[in-house]
């Protein structure tokens, strides 16, 4: 069955434009909340947001879908993605709901489901919602006498907060440390500040003032300018920018430089294994992350198990086979022995340990490896399938045998916007930006002709 609506993480797209409408989201919710019964008991769903401003339509149209056929609903207000996975554990609701298109523009959205594990759903599960959308909704309706509740948990911000905390030793503190915080404008906008102040850091915020229209704009893990700025401008020991559902971050050390998020697995994942807390031996990452992680880890006695692109497939992969550490070069950080999914402030939290173990600057604690050159472009098409093209897979084999063992080379298309995304990495720069360049071009020409 071709999917209709769900992508690699979750269903996404411009709001008020489909899928992205109250419709859809209405569908949603009555085919979630139907599949997501189970027995007699009165059931829940948790429903968390980010600050779009269409996340006031979205959360409406969800919650009259899921009190529809019959589920209570727990409205959580603008909170992280890892907040709402583990207060769907928490509450014992039968599913969670997380309103947000990550790090996109304000008027882009999305939905995120999870399993009343914390874990977000697996493709059957999605189709099976997909099928009972399309389907007549008369079916799915509760009795006049079954129909949900809805209740606004005014202590999940509270909750999230010590949740974060207890990752930590109980008697570690982050007292001297001089943090500046860049929440994006987005969910972790109250959280993440009050949480490290709490902890005894002194905190300079950005990124906490949203409208609706402000989440990632100039701000936040994909745009740390204005972070490397205030570092700098107030002499901090480090930067932490979160995206605007908080389930990733990136560092930036007292220096100013950017810290990505396979440093950070390498940093933490020595503190664990030297600790004898690293399972399995080694971490999860992508296709993405780079080959100097790789050959870090190797050196360490530890092994990289690689995933496709998609935090969804680090989690599978950890589950699997008893990983406690995966993640993704773009800062999701996946510590299954807390979370269930990426986490920002908990993935910060540990390095910070880290910092305050060691007592050493950022630049020197998160320099673990010195990354291969790593080229990445993306090449935006409108139709046809730029990577079934003759030309292109001339370029790719090309590109294969001129990077040879010493590299690496992946392309792949965007699970959530018409884009091909072409990497390469090796240990001589200049051959990376030739074959890069060149493919760019065969899928550019492509996409032309389509």
């Amino acid at each position: 069955m071709t999917r209709r609506y769900f992508g690699t993480d979750g269903i996404r797209g411009l709001a008020n434009k489909h899928p992205m409408t109250s419709e859809i989201a209405l569908k949603v919710g009555m085919a979630a909340g139907k599949l997501f019964q189970n027995g007699s008991h009165r059931h829940r769903v948790v429903i968390g947001k980010d600050t779009r401003l269409s996340g006031y339509m979205l959360e409406a149209a969800l919650m009259s879908g899921f009190t529809a056929v019959g589920m209570d609903v727990f409205l959580l207000g603008p909170m992280p993605t890892p907040a709402v996975a583990m207060l769907t554990r928490s509450l014992r609701a039968d599913l969670g709901v997380m309103i947000s298109a990550s790090h996109n523009r304000y008027d882009d959205n999305g939905i995120k489901l999870f399993d009343p594990d914390g874990y977000k759903l697996s493709d059957e599960v999605e189709l099976e919602i997909e099928r009972l959308i399309e389907g007549p909704s008369e079916p799915l309706l509760a009795s006049a006498d079954s129909i949900g509740r809805a209740t606004r948990v005014e202590s999940a911000q509270e909750r999230y907060i010590e949740f974060a905390k207890r990752t930590l030793p109980k008697n570690l503190r982050l007292n001297g440390l001089r943090i500046v915080i860049d929440c994006a404008n987005g969910a972790a906008y109250k959280v993440a500040p009050e949480a490290l102040w709490e902890l005894g850091a002194e905190v300079i915020k950005i990124g906490v003032d949203p409208n609706g229209r402000n989440i990632n704009y100039k701000c936040g893990s994909t745009a740390p300018e204005a972070l490397i700025d205030k570092v700098r401008e107030v002499r901090a020991d480090i930067g932490i920018a979160l995206d605007g559902d908080a389930d990733r971050v990136v560092i930036v050390d007292e220096k100013g430089a950017i810290v990505d998020g396979d440093q950070l697995m390498a940093v933490i994942a020595e503190s664990w294994n030297r600790r004898g807390k690293l399972s399995a031996g080694g971490i999860v990452a992508t296709v993405m992350s780079n080959l100097g992680l790789e050959r870090y880890l190797k050196g360490q006695g530890l092994s990289l198990a690689r995933t496709p692109v998609g935090d969804r497939y680090v989690v599978e992969h950890m589950r699997r086979h008893g990983y406690n550490v995966g993640g993704e070069q773009s800062g999701h950080i996946v510590l299954s022995d807390f979370t269930t999914t990426g986490d920002g402030l908990v993935s910060s939290l540990q390095v910070l340990a880290c910092v305050v173990a060691t007592g050493k600057p950022v630049s020197e604690v998160c320099a673990r490896f010195t990354p291969l050159p790593q080229v990445l472009q993306n090449v935006r098409y409108v139709n046809g399938k730029p990577l079934e093209d003759s030309r292109v897979q001339r370029a790719i084999e090309g590109a294969k045998q001129k990077l040879g063992d010493g590299g690496r080379l992946v392309i792949r298309p965007s699970g959530t916007e018409p884009v091909i995304r072409v990497m390469a990495e090796g240990d001589d720069e200049g051959l990376v930006n030739t074959v890069v360049g060149d493919i760019v071009e065969a899928v550019r020409t492509a996409a032309k002709a389509a």
